[in-house]
């Protein structure tokens, strides 16, 4: 008859689990360390690279697309603000600024020959002769970065030219939930003061990228934001159709 084990070999299984379990946290902990250290290797290596190359990421748009490209895989945006240390290192960041300013200018001027509809290339040739440059120093890819930015899993295009730093694009993911959000929410969410979250939206407020509700039992302000609605509805309705 075979025998069931006794409460020491019980307690032994259970120290071997705990046992198995600690060295694979470990292994997992170092490995996850040595991916941090080659991650942060890697970008002062890019960082040195930038600075040696500054000139010809500025002036040479394919040069620059890579870049661009290099930065993406190592979670790197040289464009998060023009007041970063990477606009700063580079100035590129005043350059897509301009760039996006151009863009709405010349979208505006055409909208009553082309019904608000401009070709890439065609905008590409107005925007290169508004900067007296020839038409190979831009590229649709430089004219993609200046007026579309990602918020969450979204890619909006934007037509004012205002700078999104990581508070708004926060705020605007935020909203995607329900097409609002409330001051309570944002300093929930954050851990922002009052002062902050307040501060944060009436920049929105003002740049016309929200409204305000306040038409509720419960005494709490609305801040809707119609670029995340819209999209979520038109995209509703695609999948429908």
């Amino acid at each position: 008859m075979r025998r069931r084990p006794g409460i020491a070999g019980l307690q032994n299984a259970a120290a071997t689990r705990d046992q198995f379990r600690l060295v694979g946290e470990n292994v997992a902990k170092v490995r996850t360390d040595v991916m941090k250290e080659q991650l942060a290797t890697f970008r002062t290596q890019l960082e040195e690279f930038a600075r040696k190359h500054k000139n010809d990421i500025r002036k040479n748009p394919l040069f620059r697309q890579q870049f661009h490209e290099m930065c993406a895989k190592v979670g790197v945006d040289p464009l998060a603000s023009n007041k970063g240390a990477w606009a700063e290192l580079l100035g590129i960041g005043d350059f897509y600024y301009e760039l996006g300013v151009q863009i709405v200018d010349i979208c505006i001027a055409t909208r009553a020959t082309n019904g608000g509809l401009i070709d890439l290339l065609d905008l590409r040739k107005l925007l290169c002769q508004k900067r007296k440059a020839d038409l190979g120093s831009l590229t649709s890819d430089d004219c993609l970065r200046a007026i579309i930015i990602s918020v969450g899993k979204k890619k909006l295009v934007r037509s004012v030219p205002t700078e999104l730093n990581k508070d708004h694009n926060g705020i605007l993911e935020l909203a995607q939930a329900e097409g609002f959000v409330t001051v309570e929410q944002v300093e929930r969410k954050f851990s922002w003061s009052t002062g902050r979250a307040i501060d944060v939206l009436e920049t929105l407020l003002k740049e016309g990228l929200a409204m305000i509700d306040d038409g509720h039992r419960d005494g709490k302000r609305r801040y809707w934001f119609p670029c995340v609605t819209l999209s979520s509805d038109s995209t509703g309705a695609d999948a429908k159709s």
